[in-house]
């Protein structure tokens, strides 16, 4: 199963950082490749459901997912449940790395779900997918770390 994983240091204090990766529902109004993801659920034990549109390649992808907040360890897990992708699930990590500063982590594992193309269409799947987090956490500092 392709996997990908991004870390990026951002000089922000780790519990901005973590409210700006919480915040699904904003993504759209600072991530040019976000189209939506919209909240459409919470259960009691805390566990939302969100919905998400995103731009990959000039294509868009569409899910739904559970998301698992642990806010003392500050790590947001993700898992599919239904969408484009066979298989979509992994994890946002804030780390407070000292001095007021912070590293965000992003972290997946997915299967398109095409066994006779995996081999052509995994490593480019990798690629956007590895740009496409980039981009996000990219915004994710921008966003927290502007000069009003």
């Amino acid at each position: 199963m392709p996997h990908v994983e991004v870390n990026l240091p951002i000089k922000a204090p780790a519990a901005d950082a973590w409210q700006a990766v919480t915040r699904l529902e904003d993504y759209a109004a600072y991530m040019e490749n976000v189209e939506s993801v919209t909240v459409i659920g919470e259960s009691a034990t805390g566990v939302r459901t969100s919905e998400w549109s995103v731009l990959l390649k000039g294509s868009v992808l569409e899910w739904v997912e559970e998301d698992e907040l642990d806010e003392e360890n500050r790590v947001m897990t993700f898992t599919q449940v239904s969408g484009d992708l066979d298989e979509f699930a992994g994890y946002w990590r804030v780390e407070d790395a000292g001095d007021g500063s912070s590293v965000v982590t992003f972290s997946v594992d997915f299967e398109i779900g095409i066994p006779l193309l995996a081999d052509m269409l995994n490593p480019v799947a990798t690629k956007a997918l590895r740009e496409n987090s980039e981009h996000m956490l990219g915004a994710i500092e921008r966003r927290i770390t502007a000069v009003p």
